[in-house]
Parts: C-alpha cells; sequence; structure tokens
C-alpha cells in the first residue's frame, strides 16, 4: 500500500525542520564509529583495567580486536515485577553470546522506579526526572568505549524511554532492546476497578482492596493493563528497536529464553565487525519516529509516551512537536481496545493477533514508512507481521494472523474503532493540554462546569471524604507540573472521579501533571502547558470559573473575560519541608531547568535544542 499522503508529508515537515540537527548528529556519529574496534587503539593501561575484573580464559578474548565486544546494560532489580526477570539474563546473554563469536559485560545498571508503588506518594515526584537520570547512567557504562554493540535489558515507564536516550549518545553503536515479557493474567481488570470503586465509596474495606490488588500484580512480568511499560514494548518494537514477536511472551516460557538467545545473535551479527553494522543512530530516523508515534496512537496507548518520543527524537537530532502528534492523530485511526481502554489485557491482546496484527493493519493502510531499518533478522519493518515459534530447538517467524481472533480487543483498519486515534491536543486561552480518548465514552468528550481548585490530591480527597464532591465539576489539581514537583501522576483520584461519574455527575480533570496509560474513563485534560508553577493561566483560575473541555473541538479553556483573567493575581503554591523530603532536595536543580511538558519535561532541553 502506498504510504498515506498526509503522513508523508508531515514526516517530510518534520525532516526539513530538523535538518540541521540531523546532520550534525550523523556527522557526529559517523566520526565516533570510524574506529573498526575501539579496544584497538587504547592505551594497554586501560585494557589490563577493562579486563582485569573477566575470568582468566576470557580476558584475551574480551582484549581480541577480532571479536564483537558487546556491553549489557541492566535495569534489574527485584522491586520491579517486570524487572526482576532479568534476574539470569546477563549470564545466559554471555553464555549465548561466546556462542556466537563474541564477548560480553554488563557495563552497568540504570536505576529503575516502580510507579506502582510510588503511586500517590512523594518518590512520585522523582518519577519523570528518573528517566534523564537513567539516559546519563545509560551513558556512564557505554562511556568506558571498548564495546561493539549494546543490550539494552529495560522494560518500565521512564527506564526504556531513559536507556533509549542514553544509547542514542553512543549512535555509533547497535543496540537492542530484550524484553522480559507480561505476567500471566490475573484478577480481570473490569473486577480490579469495580472493587477500587467499592472501596472509595467505603463499601469494602482495605483487605479486599489489597486481594484485588495483589490478585492482579502476582508475579513476575510487567503489569498487564496496556500501561506506559507495555506501551513502551509496543512502540519500540513497530520502531524495529526488538525483535520481532518479543514484547508479550510470558516470562519463564520457552519462547521467551529462545527470543533472548536471537537477540544475543543479532546484536553480535550487527556490529561493524560480522558486516552487518547498524548503528542505532541510523536506524532512529525521523521515519521510525513517525511509525513509533503512528503505533502509540493507533493502540491507544500510554500518554506517557508523549513525553518521551519528543526527547528520544531530539537525542537523535530529530525534532517532533505537539502539532505532529495531532496532525497523525487525526489520520491514524483506533485499532486495540486494551485496558484501560477496553477490557482486555496484554495477554488477550498478544491472543487476538497482537502487534503482528497491528502492524499489518498500519502496513496495509499505508500508515507506516517502509523504508527503514530495524533489528529483524531480515532487516526490514515487514518481518514485524511475523510470529516468532520454536521448530526443532530453531526460532522461526511464521506469518501472523490475518484476521482478528477477538474484534473486540484488535481490528483491522477497515472496521477501527473510530476513524482517528485515542490522543488528542487540546489548545485555548489556559494553555495546551492532552486528553487520552480511547478510554472515555464519546459522551463525556465535552464537559462544560464550574472549577473546583485544589493545589494537591490530598486536598481533592479529602474534599471528596466529606462528602463535598456530589455536584458537577472540573477538577482543577495545579502545580503538579514538572517545574513545581516533577509532574507526579495522579491515579489516587481515578477511583473517586470515576464513582462519581458513575452516579451520574458531569466531572472531569484538569491538571498539569499526568495520568499516563493507566488512564481511566474519567474525561482529563493533562500535561497542561504552561504549568502554574510557570506562571501559566490555572495559576488564575478560581473556584466556581466555568471550565469548558471539548475533545471533539480541540479545546480547553475557561469563559470568563480575557482581561479579567489576565489582571487576577496568580495563586502561588504554599511550600513546605517536602522539596527537602526524602531525597527530593536532590533533584532542585531538575525542577529548576526542567522544560515544559509539550518539549518532553526534560532537563536536556537546551542541550537537544534543534
Amino acid at each position: 500500500m502506498a504510504l498515506n499522503e498526509r503522513i508523508a508529508e508531515i514526516t517530510e515537515r518534520i525532516a526539513r525542520r530538523s535538518a540541521a540537527s540531523r546532520a550534525l548528529y550523523l556527522e557526529r556519529i559517523e566520526r565516533a564509529g570510524r574506529r573498526d574496534n575501539p579496544r584497538a587503539g587504547i592505551a594497554c593501561g586501560n585494557l589490563a583495567h577493562a579486563v582485569a575484573g573477566c575470568p582468566e580464559a576470557q580476558r584475551p578474548l574480551v582484549a581480541n580486536t577480532a571479536l564483537p565486544h558487546i556491553a549489557i546494560v541492566s535495569a534489574y532489580n527485584d522491586m520491579l515485577s517486570a524487572h526482576v526477570t532479568y534476574r539470569d539474563y546477563p549470564e545466559y546473554l554471555k553464555t549465548c553470546i561466546d556462542r556466537f563469536g563474541g564477548t560480553a559485560q554488563v557495563a552497568g545498571g540504570v536505576p529503575a522506579l516502580c510507579d506502582g508503588v510510588i503511586q500517590g506518594r512523594p518518590g512520585m515526584e522523582l518519577g519523570v526526572f528518573s528517566r534523564d537520570v537513567i539516559a546519563m547512567a545509560t551513558a556512564l557504562a557505554l562511556c568506558h568505549d571498548v564495546f561493539d554493540g549494546v543490550l539494552l535489558l529495560g522494560i518500565c515507564d521512564k527506564i526504556a524511554p531513559g536507556m533509549l536516550i542514553g544509547a542514542l549518545g553512543f549512535g555509533h553503536l547497535p543496540a537492542l532492546f530484550v524484553p522480559g515479557g507480561p505476567m500471566p493474567s490475573g484478577l480481570p481488570n473490569a473486577e480490579k476497578a469495580r472493587v477500587r470503586q467499592e472501596f472509595a465509596a467505603g463499601r469494602v474495606g482495605r483487605e479486599a482492596l489489597l486481594a484485588a490488588e495483589s490478585a492482579s500484580y502476582h508475579g513476575a512480568g510487567t503489569c498487564t493493563f496496556f500501561g506506559t511499560a507495555n506501551t513502551n514494548q509496543l512502540v519500540f518494537e513497530v520502531m524495529g528497536l526488538q525483535l520481532p514477536g518479543s514484547s508479550f511472551v510470558n516470562p519463564g516460557a520457552p519462547l521467551r529464553a529462545a527470543l533472548t538467545e536471537a537477540a544475543a545473535h543479532a546484536i553480535v551479527g550487527a556490529t561493524r565487525l560480522r558486516g552487518g553494522h547498524r548503528p542505532i543512530g541510523e536506524l532512529v530516523n525521523e521515519k521510525s519516529i513517525v511509525n513509533g508515534a503512528v503505533a502509540l496512537l493507533a493502540s491507544g496507548g500510554s500518554t506517557n509516551v508523549t513525553l518521551h518520543l519528543p526527547v528520544i527524537a531530539a537525542a537523535a537530532g530529530v525534532h517532533l512537536t505537539c502539532d505532529d502528534f495531532a496532525e497523525l492523530s487525526a489520520v491514524v485511526p483506533l485499532l486495540a481496545r486494551i485496558y484501560p481502554n477496553g477490557l482486555a489485557d496484554v495477554n488477550q491482546f498478544e491472543a487476538a493477533g497482537g502487534i503482528a496484527f497491528l502492524v499489518r493493519e498500519l502496513r496495509r493502510a499505508g500508515l507506516l514508512h517502509e523504508d527503514v531499518a530495524t533489528m529483524a533478522p531480515d532487516g526490514s519493518l515487514a518481518a514485524y507481521e511475523g510470529v516468532p515459534q520454536e521448530r526443532d530447538g530453531r526460532l522461526l517467524w511464521r506469518p501472523g494472523f490475518a484476521a482478528s481472533a477477538d474484534l473486540s480487543v484488535l481490528r483491522p483498519f477497515t472496521e477501527p474503532f473510530q476513524p482517528d486515534s485515542g490522543i488528542k491536543l487540546l489548545r485555548g486561552n489556559l494553555g495546551q493540554a492532552v486528553m487520552k480518548l480511547s478510554a472515555v465514552k464519546p459522551e463525556y468528550w465535552q464537559v462544560r462546569a464550574p472549577a473546583l481548585i485544589f493545589d494537591d490530591q490530598e486536598s481533592f480527597l479529602a474534599a471528596f471524604e466529606a462528602g463535598a464532591l456530589a455536584r458537577d465539576f472540573v477538577a482543577v489539581i495545579r502545580f503538579q507540573g514538572p517545574r513545581a514537583n516533577g509532574m507526579p501522576e495522579l491515579h489516587k483520584l481515578t477511583p473517586a472521579l470515576g464513582l462519581l461519574l458513575d452516579q451520574g455527575f458531569r466531572v472531569a480533570l484538569l491538571t498539569d501533571g499526568r495520568m499516563s496509560g493507566a488512564s481511566g474513563k474519567v474525561p482529563a485534560a493533562i500535561h497542561l502547558a504552561p504549568e502554574a508553577e510557570a506562571g501559566g493561566a490555572l495559576a488564575r483560575l478560581r473556584d466556581g470559573d466555568p471550565i469548558r473541555i471539548d475533545a471533539r473541538a480541540g479545546l480547553v479553556e475557561v469563559e470568563i473575560d480575557a482581561d479579567e483573567l489576565a489582571e487576577r493575581p496568580p495563586a502561588r503554591r504554599l511550600r513546605g519541608d517536602e522539596a527537602n523530603d526524602r531525597g527530593r532536595a536532590l533533584f532542585a536543580h531538575f525542577r529548576a531547568r526542567v522544560s515544559a511538558a509539550p518539549e518532553g519535561a526534560t532537563v536536556f532541553g537546551d542541550l537537544l535544542a534543534p
């Protein structure tokens, strides 16, 4: 199928806008990659340090400039269910790489937060900043400059994007993500959501709530809802940065081990020494970035990825904007319904046809760039229509489903759930916001109601528990932006708002904070910029101001006179000692220099500007 004209136009505009910065980036990685082997040119003392920790028999192999040497950068820890799966990966990968004629070392580890643990707690204020810390930690791991390729062991929310940003700083090297897979399905997501609302209403106690949560999050692997972790996997696979079909195979399955072995084989073959050189800085370009954005939009994935993709793009010299997302959103249909934008989890999505079917349909619709390089065995995008399987001890890719196995989960492009995507850009006199529509019923896409102003989640929940919110309103939760407190997710609000919605009230959320991939059925205009801390109009709102959120028209506004709004003194956040509590003081310099949400909420803004 010929490429959709609008996709071609948007991509061409991105390429023109990025021409100078992309050329500089490619020149830099070309210069860095001129050596056939980085170990050949370093001093003997440096090389001795690099191999000193290896087993004695391994030292001459690592020093051998004819053998590819692979860096393993891992986000393993046993706090994250998704990353505990990586415990034994390094030794297994080393064994596989040795069999394929290379060597490997664990070059470094990166920090990895579990958003599920820190939801609604002080640690969530460090979440977005952790992405940039992870990028720097990845760069530190690779700065030893003795490697020919990189394997990245990272999955979850800020972790995988941070690792990719860091790896793009060494874009002359091939790099490949090695997934760990989702946990098997547990308590159905609809039942989990029901129990949460019952708890919010006071009809069940903490014991029942904990039992439901524990039945949902019950083992090793990513959480099975379509949050940021699983959105990362889907987007990175469609961008060609993982092997085809590798995202959603459960931990412990024989196929999981076969895919991990195949990743070892692929990275050795992609090195300059093996003649199949595929540097990640060339793979990640304006076309693969657009492919990733299309996959995000078509799947109704996490709004967090709209923060991450612009920074990833900038790390490769490509300038991606919110307008690009908005224009892509208008052409890309919604083809998947995965909780919270449906009832199915990612295991059911995989069983219905998964990423292979999604890629097939997007290609048939002309919505993906075909002329991209990938880390598939044949280097093509078409390979991502394949489904991996083991046969006689060999890993093969068979053709994926020609039809969806469950039309309630996954649909062909000719019968989409809706003709445009699940993410919408809103603009108006309050600034610019993002709204995830895929989980919200169309009758809630337009809300006009008076504002109720809160400066934190706790104040909102106190008002809810006091019975003060049984009315139509827009909950304005401000001073939650990146500059104010790191842009935490506000999931603690979801059960209460959802209960009010079920009771027949017209309610919505307006915030400069985040909701991410777990955004539910409540209409939520999030990532509002300028944020309140930066003097945005959000800081001038008062209780009772009429707020209009209209996803159909792409509007977010307060319906008062512009002069009156401008004349109001902005509210100031009451500051206690929270910024000095539990490590947050260490991130004061991040808060001082972080960019706005539309620019990715990153401290790298100045360095990565086009």
